[in-house]
């Protein structure tokens, strides 16, 4: 940007980098950020899960297991560009004879919905979306109003067996586990794992508040190299990765921690692992 313009954008930029005003900015962005709602905000470094969790305003509900938080993407049904790599792979599954898919973190089923507008699944399958047991109750009546198919079910945990395809959309960040963590303790792996909107970062594995406008949620965010060799040491191998372009991630008064663009993968079982 040339011109007067352009040189007073520049200095505003350098009195940014200033340590008293860095630090003051820092200040009222934290306490913006404690009672923003309708919003969607990102705020903080933290080196542990409970360290994020400790940072989370007293006077502000913590996570999705409250009912506001339960109905916040009922008006978003519909697909978006970066979900069509996850759609090519959970149909190529159902063609191979796989059948049951788990939604980890699938809110009201909106991927369910989404997919189902421009796929037709086998009429013997089963999508069965786990979630906090607030949003579990408000998918089962959300499903009745809009008269689903029996195929969606709702689940507060992860089925025992039977678990052909794990799909994991926009969840990944907010679980208390990792994938790693949940996966090795299991005797049957899923055959496939899907995973989209992954917030990865490229060298750094670290905890960051994120506020979703009817609560506030500690975020984890995973070093894209660590992770894909967590899932590798399972027993699968990466059969596809691709990247959420235009959606990102963006801490404020933070250096070096922003992601610009959120991350899919394809993993499939080994056959000598099953």
């Amino acid at each position: 940007m040339a011109g007067p313009f352009g040189r007073l954008h520049q200095a505003v930029d350098s009195l940014r980098v200033l340590p008293g005003l860095r630090h003051l900015g820092r200040w009222a962005y934290g306490r913006r950020f404690a009672v923003a709602k309708n919003t969607h905000l990102f705020h903080g470094h933290f080196l542990s899960q409970s360290a994020a969790q400790n940072a989370v305003p007293k006077a502000r509900r913590l996570g999705y297991d409250n009912s506001d938080s339960a109905k916040l993407y009922e008006g978003k049904l519909q697909i978006d560009d970066y979900d069509y790599p996850a759609l090519f792979w959970i149909k190529d599954a159902f063609d191979q004879g796989l059948r049951h898919v788990v939604d980890v973190g699938g809110s009201v089923g909106i991927k369910f919905y989404a997919f189902s507008k421009l796929s037709t699944f086998p009429t013997d399958s089963l999508w069965t979306v786990v979630d906090v047991p607030a949003v579990v109750e408000e998918g089962r009546l959300f499903a009745v109003t809009r008269k689903a198919p029996s195929a969606l079910k709702f689940s507060a945990s992860i089925p025992v067996s039977g678990v052909d395809i794990l799909y994991v959309s926009g969840a990944l960040q907010y679980l208390p586990q990792t994938l790693r963590e949940i996966l090795e303790v299991r005797q049957n792996l899923p055959r496939r794992i899907v995973i989209n909107t992954a917030a990865l970062h490229d060298s750094k594995s670290f905890f960051t508040l994120n506020n979703i406008g009817t609560a506030i949620c500690v975020y984890r965010v995973h070093d894209r190299s660590v992770f894909v060799k967590e899932i590798e040491s399972l027993g699968y191998s990466l059969r596809d990765s691709w990247l959420n372009v235009g959606k990102k991630m963006t801490i404020p008064f933070e250096v070096g921690l922003d992601i610009e663009n959120y991350s899919g993968f394809c993993f499939d079982l080994e056959t000598n692992s099953t």
